[in-house]
C-alpha cells in the first residue's frame, strides 16, 4: 500500500516572466501556496511515513531563505538581474527557466527535494504551486519523465546592505 501525506506552505515572492507577450512581463509579486507531497510503503513506530514538523522545518525552512520574499528571475533575464541588483538591500533568485508556477513546482521536485530528503526511506512525490487562490502547477513523479526536460541547478544570490 502507498501512502501520501501534504504539507502545505506559504510564502510571498516576485517575479516577471521573461519574454512574455502580455502583463506578466512587468515585475509584480504574488501570495504563493506550496503543496508538497511525500509517498512511502511504511510507517515508522508511531504509524507516520515522516513528522509533519520535520517536512516544515525542512521545504519552509528552504523556501523561506532563498525564495519568501525574494525575485525569482530567469537566468536568461539580464535586464531583469541587472535591475534588481539596483535595490539594496536585495534579496533574489536565478532559476534557469521562467519562474513559473509549473517551473517553481519542478524545481522543487527534481531540484531541492532529493537534497532535502537524501537519507530518508520516502520521497517528495508531487509538487503544487498556487500561484493564486484560483491558479496552481504540478509537477509529479508519474509524469515526469516523458514530460519534463532536464535543466542544471543555479545557486541563489542574497545581497543585503554592508
Amino acid at each position: 500500500m502507498s501512502l501520501t501525506i501534504m504539507k502545505r506552505i506559504k510564502f510571498c515572492a516576485g517575479h516577471r516572466l521573461y519574454r512574455h507577450e502580455s502583463k506578466c512581463a512587468f515585475f509584480h509579486g504574488h501570495n504563493y501556496i506550496a503543496d508538497i507531497y511525500v509517498s512511502g510503503q511504511e510507517v515508522d513506530a508511531v504509524g507516520r511515513l515522516i513528522d509533519f514538523s520535520w517536512l516544515k522545518s525542512a521545504f519552509k525552512g528552504w523556501i523561506d531563505t532563498h525564495w519568501d520574499h525574494a525575485f525569482l528571475l530567469n537566468e536568461a533575464d539580464e535586464n531583469g538581474i541587472e535591475a534588481i541588483k539596483q535595490v539594496q538591500p536585495s534579496k533574489y533568485f536565478i532559476l534557469p527557466y521562467n519562474p513559473t508556477a509549473e517551473n517553481m513546482a519542478r524545481y522543487l521536485l527534481d531540484e531541492i527535494a532529493p537534497e532535502l530528503m537524501r537519507g530518508k526511506n520516502i520521497e517528495v512525490s508531487r509538487v503544487v504551486i498556487w500561484e493564486t487562490e484560483d491558479s496552481f502547477a504540478e509537477a509529479s513523479r508519474d509524469h515526469q519523465q516523458s514530460l519534463l526536460p532536464t535543466f542544471h541547478k543555479v545557486d541563489s544570490y542574497v545581497e543585503t546592505e554592508a
